[in-house]
């Protein structure tokens, strides 16, 4: 007689939550599959409105650019071997800028433009502009016929105007001293005026920004240069600066420093004759603490010689704080609720940079540390951003 065929055993219980086990872990799997396609989706559709523009080593890719009016978002990257910027100009004037777009790196510049014809610089300052044309949109034209009276902003502006009159005296006087100093062979004078000197100019500098080609003559970088320090065009403050406190010599700088008397009298003169429109007066500041938080605070390249960068920052403050001065009888009236928190940013960057003096005096930036510099960082953005709000507060963009 045979034997019964004997009976498989049941799955033991172990067997089955391990079965369990792995199709959860498959379900898992597939849902997190879904949901990082899902977020790479989103994010490929946030960046989807972006212009990309490549900057190499002599030129952009593409280097002419079509865009509709409004607001426009560029993505720019850096296949060239130095640190480099890109800018928008009307005329000679400064629309938008990103500077100190590392190589390999990218950053994004959004700009909102009116219907037009701009110019762009692309990198060294030797290489050839590329162009930028804004078609109109219905908006913009509905826009343009519908603009609120700028006559309560003349006051702000006109008082900006004897600001800037003030302040380019003040400045051809200091450079003025400086050249004197030069000229006598006097290194300690000479080093000792740098420092008044570049104050004076950061207190114009967010105004002065926007006459690219008059600005990047008394202000450009050794990197914005082909030959960099040793190129012929290397001028203006910085070149001073190179000289006085890299190889502590004055050889050569005489022709220079009288350049720069040169340079800073017309700029006085083209600020005055240069009309502000109203959301420039505070776009302007902003743009410079923008670069002050995203670039100069972090890396100390401005006075990269003389490392009074901290005087420069405390300049550029006093600027904010005169705009704030002038639109204040507005945002009390028609943004009041603005006012604590751009208050509160004033006062907490002056604060953080107050916090640094030592017997009253900035001290060398190279001594303040990398969580001092981030301070220094978040403070200018936080001031930027509050003062960010006022255009669309007070309707800037929308004056005539």
């Amino acid at each position: 007689m045979s034997n019964p065929t004997p009976q498989s055993a049941p799955p033991s219980r172990a067997l089955r939550w391990g079965v369990a086990g792995s199709v959860v872990v498959m379900i898992a799997a597939g849902g997190l599959f879904y949901y990082a396609s899902q977020l790479a989706a989103t994010k490929r559709q946030t960046h989807h409105n972006e212009i990309a523009v490549t900057i190499h080593s002599h030129a952009c890719e593409p280097n002419a650019l079509t865009v509709p009016a409004g607001r426009a978002s560029f993505r720019i990257i850096n296949r060239s071997d130095r640190a480099v910027e890109w800018e928008i100009l009307d005329g000679v004037l400064v629309v938008e800028e990103r500077e100190n777009i590392a190589p390999g790196l990218s950053q994004v510049i959004n700009a909102n433009l009116l219907p037009g014809d701009y110019a762009i610089t692309c990198g060294l300052l030797s290489n050839p502009r590329g162009t930028l044309h804004v078609t109109p949109t219905a908006e913009s034209d509905a826009q343009a016929k519908a603009k609120p009276s700028m006559v309560a902003f003349i006051g702000p502006l006109s008082e900006f105007r004897v600001y800037l009159s003030g302040q380019g005296s003040a400045l051809v006087k200091a450079v003025t001293a400086l050249q004197q100093a030069i000229a006598a062979g006097d290194l300690a004078q000479a080093q000792a005026m740098y420092v008044p000197a570049r104050e004076a100019y950061q207190r114009l500098a967010p105004a002065s920004q926007r006459l690219a080609e008059l600005d990047n003559a008394i202000n450009a970088r050794a990197d914005y240069f082909e030959k960099r320090e040793q190129d012929p065009a290397f001028s203006g403050f910085h070149r001073l600066e190179y000289s006085l406190f890299q190889q502590h010599s004055l050889d050569g700088l005489a022709p220079v420093a009288q350049r720069l008397v040169t340079d800073v009298t017309t700029l006085k003169q083209q600020l005055l004759a240069q009309s502000l429109p109203p959301e420039q007066l505070v776009s302007i500041v902003v743009r410079n603490l923008n670069s002050l938080a995203d670039v100069r605070a972090a890396s100390g390249e401005e006075e990269r010689y003389s490392h009074i960068d901290l005087n420069g920052f405390a300049a550029n403050l006093q600027v904010a704080h005169k705009v704030v001065d002038l639109m204040r009888p507005l945002l009390d009236k028609s943004a009041a609720d603005l006012l604590p928190t751009i208050d509160s940013a004033l006062n907490a960057f002056d604060t953080e940079l107050d916090g640094l003096k030592v017997n009253d005096r900035y001290p060398t930036y190279d001594k303040v540390t990398a969580d001092q510099r981030k301070q220094i960082a978040d403070k200018a953005k936080a001031l930027a951003v509050a003062l960010d709000g006022i255009d669309p507060a007070l309707g800037l963009s929308g004056l005539q």
